[in-house]
């Protein structure tokens, strides 16, 4: 007997999804699976539950939900034999599409039914697990304005980009890779474990899951024509071609921040804080084993 664990996130695409304790259990039978269903009620419920779930030894345990349920679910995963599933209902949705998880409810339901596995690597940002990407930079601006606005829409992220455009102030860091350190001012300094972010974005259209390696792309701070110069360049997949771009693909990065003691982040499209200056960002070679 398979015990299967959904955790789902009720409101996530506006909680119209039909993810219901019984139209999952139209997917797996009684005779072969044991089926729990959660229901989350707060941020970081997920991981709660996926600990609960892991006491009662489940076999599988499926994330229902957007981004932040996904990381929320596969953080408690990580280098765990239980098997890791998504079904994606979020806005953004940028890890289940590269793993190639469907969007449609019932697809992504008989993949996890299928049970083909990939082991993944995991990023690690001073212990701290992302599956996606993060930023210290620009970007982490625009996430902490966009979940300001309380809307999960493309526009809502448009509109957050075009202010964090006119009011980001660069801080100076030092940023360490391959026994090398340099100083940089940047206006994006974004380190992915996918080759998307979401909404079929992508700055890093060469990372992979599964190659054992991060991706790591700088942008300094540039002038608001050069901003939109490079806001072309990613909406063609070319952001290692712009001639500004400090790109690299490693195993490990350090950086530390000058004339801070606090910093926000972006992790997997959520905003965070951290009461530090220094930062270790490193790869967790195939840690999570992901039905895809």
């Amino acid at each position: 007997m398979t015990h299967i664990h959904f955790i789902v996130n009720p409101i996530s695409g506006k909680g119209k999804h039909n993810i219901t304790e019984a139209h999952i259990k139209t997917f797996f039978p009684s005779e072969k699976y044991e089926v729990y269903v959660h229901l989350t009620k707060r941020k970081r419920h997920a991981i709660e539950l996926t600990k609960l779930a892991l006491e009662q030894k489940a076999d599988i345990i499926v994330a229902c939900g957007g981004d932040g349920t996904i990381h929320e679910v596969a953080t408690a995963l990580v280098n765990k034999e239980v098997l890791f599933g998504v079904v994606p209902v979020g806005s953004g949705n940028g890890l289940a599409s590269n793993l190639s998880i469907p969007k449609n409810i019932d697809k992504a339901l008989e993949l996890i039914r299928k049970q083909t596995v990939v082991a993944m690597d995991v990023g690690s940002l001073n212990g701290e697990y992302f599956f996606s990407n993060m930023g210290f930079g620009i970007d982490a601006t625009i996430i902490e304005q966009y979940e300001k606005s309380g809307k999960r829409k493309l526009g809502a992220y448009i509109r957050a980009a075009l202010n964090s455009a006119q009011q980001y102030k660069a801080k100076q860091m030092y940023v360490t890779y391959n026994g090398n350190t340099r100083e940089v001012n940047p206006l994006l300094l974004f380190i992915s474990n996918s080759n998307e972010m979401g909404y079929n974005m992508s700055l890093t259209p060469k990372a992979s899951l599964t190659d054992g390696l991060l991706d790591y792309l700088m942008v300094p701070k540039i002038g608001i024509f050069k901003q939109l110069t490079f806001g072309l360049y990613v909406l063609l997949k070319k952001t290692e071609k712009f001639r500004q771009t400090d790109y690299v693909q490693t195993a490990k990065i350090e950086v530390e921040i000058k004339n801070s003691q606090r910093q926000g982040v972006q992790i997997d499209g959520e905003y965070y804080e951290f009461n530090t200056n220094h930062f270790i960002i490193e790869v967790v070679p195939k840690s999570l084993n992901v039905i895809c």
